[in-house]
């Protein structure tokens, strides 16, 4: 597959031919579901004339249709673009197909959606991971040149490790949240996932910067990280101890080996301490329900939503709403309501909230010491379609990764190994707040020597 570098210095002509390539192939591979199929018999959808970008199906793009993967937003056609959208056509990309998710990315395995489950590329009896399995599956197979998906607590670095691509969050606020379809305001965040580092530096690039139209935006300076991505410097990583005491032995062996080829090229590994990952886990769903509860509160079949049922309005609400909405979904609902509910507020939501201050605190005092912190993606590869029989089975598949979402720092996650299945194994770096430039050197450095092992 031509990598999105090679892509953006291709000829108009030499590109309509790659779209007709990428349409066989989508179609070829219908049985993957990582696109969403509508509007007659086309699989996707085009805006622009530019390179192909698959986006997921929680950012609008004006004139398509845009449901979060719920039935609830069935029919509901976006009026404009989404700020990453009108960077991509500025940039001389276009957006190319929606991708499947878990809806409301609510999900850890892109099983929930309305339009069913997604497969993993690499072996289909697995889990893409989720919530934008759609996007990571498209891009580790082939069907797509990069892809945007949004990560709340590891969703676009999971299913990226699950799926042997590359995957990145940016900090909180680097890139403009209008347009998304929300889940946890101060979570949220859209980023790229693409076949390599540096495919993923330009595509954050090209989404990157301050926007008027989100109150979340943040303004402060920036600097482009692909031109200088290249740099190299020896880097002091730091590495939370106990952290991997829940990874398999498969995803051990590969972040000691990670460590060790690291050390030898030069860079130094420090040891720190961290909050325990159950209080990170409790506090994240705490936050994230409760937000979500808020937001989805919207999506009622009055203001917003397909509406079910006539007569009186409590009745058009409680039909539209128990018909729209899918099981995780309501049971995320349900937990932020109580949580946020007289009497359970200070008990729950405040504590969260003062927790998620000590992981930020935490954070904070190792990258007095570090550049960057080592940790793993996923506590295993990915497990088999189904296997997660219960919502904490699936909400202890993202230990690693929500910590990031709850300080706003910026990760990316990287192919590093495979297991004894050949399955992909995947390892993250964290950075400080607004140190992409540091995040993407050391992920090309570890891209690098990672293939010379």
């Amino acid at each position: 597959m031509i990598t999105l570098k090679q892509a953006l210095e291709t000829s108009s002509a030499d590109l309509e031919e790659l779209k007709k390539d990428l349409r066989e192939k989508i179609k070829q591979n219908k049985h993957l579901g990582a696109y969403i199929e509508q509007f007659n018999d086309t699989d996707i959808l085009e805006s622009g004339s530019g390179v192909p970008i698959a986006i997921k199906d929680n950012i609008n793009v004006k004139s398509w249709e845009m449901t979060s993967a719920s039935k609830i937003l069935q029919g509901y056609i976006s009026p404009y673009n989404a700020t990453v959208i009108e960077k991509l056509l500025k940039s001389g990309c276009s957006a190319f197909g929606r991708t499947n998710m878990d809806e409301f990315a609510m999900g850890s395995s892109t099983e929930s959606s309305c339009y069913g489950q997604t497969l993993n590329p690499i072996d289909n009896t697995k889990i893409p991971g989720g919530s934008s399995g759609g996007s990571a599956a498209a891009v580790a197979s082939g069907l797509a040149i990069a892809a945007l998906g949004s990560d709340t607590g590891g969703s676009i670095r999971q299913p990226a490790a699950y799926c042997g691509c590359v995957g990145m969050k940016p900090s909180y606020g680097r890139v403009s949240r209008f347009g998304l379809s929300a889940y946890s305001s101060s979570l949220d965040q859209i980023g790229p996932l693409t076949q390599n580092v540096e495919d993923a530096a330009i595509l954050y690039d090209i989404i990157s910067g301050y926007d008027k139209k989100d109150s979340t935006s943040a303004d402060v300076s920036y600097e482009k990280v692909a031109p200088k991505m290249n740099e190299t410097k020896k880097m002091t990583i730091a590495v939370i101890n106990g952290f991997i005491d829940k990874a398999s032995t498969d995803v051990k062996k590969a972040f000691n080996h990670t460590i060790d080829l690291l050390k030898a090229d030069g860079h130094k590994i420090i040891y720190k301490d961290m909050l325990d990952t159950s209080k990170i886990l409790s506090s994240y769903y705490i936050i994230a329900t409760a937000e979500a509860s808020a937001n989805l509160s919207r999506y009622d079949g009055i203001r917003y939503g397909k509406r079910e049922g006539q007569g009186h309005l409590k009745d058009i609400y409680k039909k539209s709403r128990s018909l729209g909405f899918g099981d995780e979904v309501k049971q995320r609902i349900m937990l932020g309501t109580f949580v946020l509910s007289s009497g359970y507020y200070d008990a729950y939501y405040i504590k969260a909230q003062k927790v998620r201050a000590f992981i930020k605190k935490a954070f904070i005092d190792i990258f007095k010491d570090a550049d960057l912190i080592l940790s793993p993606v996923a506590p295993s590869t990915a497990p088999k379609l189904g296997s997660y029989k219960s919502a904490l089975d699936m909400y202890l598949s993202d230990i690693y990764t929500i910590g990031v979402n709850l300080a706003g720092l910026p990760a990316l996650s990287l192919p590093v190994a495979k297991d004894k299945d050949g399955m992909p194994i995947g390892l993250q770096f964290i950075a400080k707040n607004f140190d992409e430039l540091t995040l993407f050197q050391g992920a090309k450095n570890l891209e690098d020597i990672s293939k010379k092992d």
